[in-house]
């Protein structure tokens, strides 16, 4: 199946191939200069800091969904062992076998392709099994950090938790500024609340990921106007899922990812910092949310923190 006009003509709007030229691997990442990166630690008041990452553990949020995309399986390899004979100095090591993006974590820019490219309009196959992504892998990335913006989507609407078929709209971010006073600057992460995950905190995680509400595909093109630099929600799909276009599966990855560059962010818990914007009355503050460096990686673990 092709994909619409509709979604060819959201992709020709927010495209970003070779805005930072040819070579470019890192897409909107170029926009957290050294004067955002200042202008952010500004936002640092309180010294209150809110971790947004979900335990990693084997009974995680991945429910068979994604094939492949396993829950962290935990082993101890060592277990105060006296590596240099008895009564020396014991050790204890572990290991862990897991998807990449099996809790919270990013997707690099080369998580998705359509139309046989990915970002910067470098082929897909370019991604193997032996070279893994040679262009754009997330060790590729810039360090992760900026002025981060709550866009409170449910607190707006007065509710806990927006329903499954909720596709997020961009009156729905327009409205969620106005709600939080806070205005979208260019080289912002942008972090979008649906409550979704309290779904997988109630222990539902089949619930949490099917029906989920999430971004809509007219979502880029506001992201691309404000000149975000990555955006990231708290939900298995990051859009609505199912879609609210008949067969066309994840139109807005491969929009935000392949067409405009844009790192994007899952499962991220945004629970405790709802409350804590609500209680001190404002919605940006300053982000550290640090990849993991896999290389050649289409995707990694991390675990963000918003200080206030």
């Amino acid at each position: 199946m092709t994909l619409p006009a509709e979604f060819h003509a959201i992709a020709k709007r927010v495209n970003n191939w070779g805005r930072w030229g040819a070579d470019d691997e890192i897409g909107t990442l170029n926009l957290i200069t050294a004067e955002v990166l200042r202008a952010a630690a500004a936002e640092i008041r309180t010294g209150r800091r809110i971790p947004l990452a979900l335990p990693l553990k084997e009974d995680g949020v991945q429910a068979g969904l994604i094939p492949g995309r396993i829950n962290p399986l935990h082993t101890m390899v060592q277990i105060n062992q006296e590596l240099f004979g008895p009564g020396t100095v014991a050790c204890s090591d572990d290991a862990v076998t897991m998807g990449l993006q099996a809790a919270t974590h990013w997707d690099a820019l080369t998580h998705v392709s359509h139309s046989g490219r990915i970002y910067n309009g470098r082929p897909a196959d370019s991604i193997t099994p032996h070279t893994r992504a040679r262009f754009s892998g997330i060790d590729k990335a810039t360090p992760i950090v900026s002025r981060g913006v709550l866009l409170d989507i449910a607190r707006a609407k007065g509710l806990d938790r927006l329903p499954g078929a909720h596709a997020v709209t961009p009156a729905d971010l327009a409205e969620a500024e106005e709600f939080g006073r806070v205005k979208v600057r260019p080289g912002d992460i942008v972090l979008v609340r649906t409550g979704q995950i309290q779904t997988y905190l109630a222990g539902d995680k089949h619930g949490y990921g099917f029906p989920s509400p999430g971004l809509s595909v007219h979502t880029p093109e506001w992201f691309h106007a404000r000149d975000v630099a990555a955006v990231a929600n708290d939900t298995l799909t990051f859009e609505i899922f199912p879609p609210e276009i008949e067969n066309l599966w994840l139109p807005v990855h491969a929009l935000d990812l392949v067409e405009m560059g844009m790192h994007q962010g899952q499962n991220w818990n945004l629970e405790k910092l709802s409350t804590a914007c609500a209680e001190e009355g404002r919605y940006s503050f300053f982000l550290s949310a640090m990849p993991e460096p896999f290389v050649g990686a289409t995707g990694t673990p991390v675990a963000p923190v918003a200080i206030l």
